[in-house]
């Protein structure tokens, strides 16, 4: 029996609320079960140094935790004046994983960012984010295009990402923090709506799998990510 009473491929209840903030192009507050991540996404006309006159754009991905999104409260990484390499790590996943599904060149020389906020934490806030981020994505370049500022919609394909693991020796999706702190094995999932893979983070916590194991995880992946598919275009008003 899971902590949360939830079958071993239920996702935890998710919702994307778009347009939460009003100055942004693109908005939402992501939320997997009490994991909660407000995602903006900022469209500017910088480009980093090596990627001007080149005739295409660039996306990328900054990630935050507030100081009470946990248990107990956190430093602000800026008060340490550097970011931890968890956070370094996370924003480059977020990055990678939403140009995966973009044609920079038809995005043109702007670049647009998807600042990652999370408010609450109860595990799996990098997929939240990334889930989240597509949505944000999605609705600042709706907005380029009925502007007529794009020719032609550079979003190839959808991407979302979901956790898995081993609890009790049981596969499960979409682990919580009383999973995830103590599961055998766990892993991220980083997958695109035409059925390709842009990531899989897999590692044993103590618990080691073999080849069937794997594929079990990505079986239960992609059941979740067809889910959270549904419901980015659902609040992107697809």
């Amino acid at each position: 029996m899971r902590p949360s009473g939830r079958a071993p491929d239920e996702l935890r209840p998710i919702s994307f609320e778009a347009g939460f903030t009003r100055h942004a192009e693109g908005s939402v507050l992501a939320s997997f079960g009490d994991t909660k991540v407000l995602v903006t996404a900022s469209v500017e006309s910088n480009l980093p140094p090596w990627l001007r006159g080149k005739g295409k754009g660039w996306v990328t991905g900054e990630y935050g935790m507030l100081p009470r999104a946990t248990h107990t409260r956190g430093n602000r990484e800026a008060a340490r004046g550097k970011q931890s390499g968890r956070t370094q790590e996370i924003q480059r996943l977020i990055g990678r994983s939403l140009r995966a599904v973009v044609d920079l060149e038809k995005l043109g020389e702007r670049q647009i960012t998807l600042d990652c906020d999370v408010i609450q934490a109860d595990g799996g806030t990098r997929t939240t984010s990334i889930s989240g981020a597509w949505v944000a994505l999605r609705i600042a370049v709706d907005k380029l295009l009925a502007e007529g500022k794009l020719e032609e919609d550079p979003i190839l394909a959808q991407v979302a990402a979901v956790s898995c693991g081993v609890y009790n020796g049981t596969p499960v999706l979409d682990l919580d923090y009383p999973e995830d702190s103590s599961a055998g094995s766990d892993g991220n999932f980083v997958l695109t709506s035409d059925g390709n893979i842009v990531e899989a983070q897999i590692s044993a916590e103590g618990e080691t799998f073999d080849q069937e194991g794997l594929l079990r995880l990505m079986r239960l992946a992609e059941i979740g990510c067809k889910e959270i598919f549904a419901a980015q275009l659902q609040a992107a008003g697809k």
